[in-house]
C-alpha cells in the first residue's frame, strides 16, 4: 500500500503562480507513473499531467506552456507548478501514482483561482 499526500493548493490569482506537491508514503520503484489529474464539480476527473519512471512527460493541451511536472525521486514525490493561472484551472487536483492496473489517488486539494 502507498499513501499520497497532496500539498499546496489554495488560492491563486489569474496569472499567478502555485505550486503543488505530492508526497508518497514509501520509496516508489519499478515501472511506474505518477501524475496530476483535476475534478470540476459534477465533471469528471480529467488529466492534467503525468510524469514516468523513465522520465516521459505528458500534458493536457489546456496547461502546455503554463504547467510544469517534475519528481524528486529521492523524496518520492512529484510536484506540478502552476503558472499563467487561469480561472478554469479551478479544481480540485489529485495526485495519482500507477503501477500497471493499480492506481493510488491522493486525497485531493483544492485550487481556486480568481479573475
Amino acid at each position: 500500500q502507498v499513501q499520497l499526500v497532496e500539498s499546496g493548493g489554495g488560492l491563486g490569482q489569474a496569472g499567478g503562480s502555485l505550486r503543488l506537491s505530492c508526497a508518497a508514503s514509501r520509496n516508489i520503484f519499478g515501472i511506474h507513473t505518477m501524475g496530476w489529474y483535476l475534478q470540476r464539480p459534477a465533471k469528471q476527473r480529467e488529466l492534467v499531467a503525468t510524469i514516468t519512471s523513465s522520465g516521459i512527460i505528458n500534458y493536457a493541451d489546456s496547461v502546455k506552456g503554463r504547467f510544469t511536472i517534475s519528481r524528486d525521486n529521492a523524496k518520492s514525490t512529484v510536484y506540478l507548478q502552476m503558472d499563467s493561472l487561469k480561472p478554469e484551472d479551478t479544481a480540485i487536483y489529485y495526485c495519482n501514482l500507477r503501477f500497471g492496473a493499480v492506481s493510488y489517488w491522493g486525497q485531493g486539494t483544492q485550487v481556486t483561482v480568481s479573475s
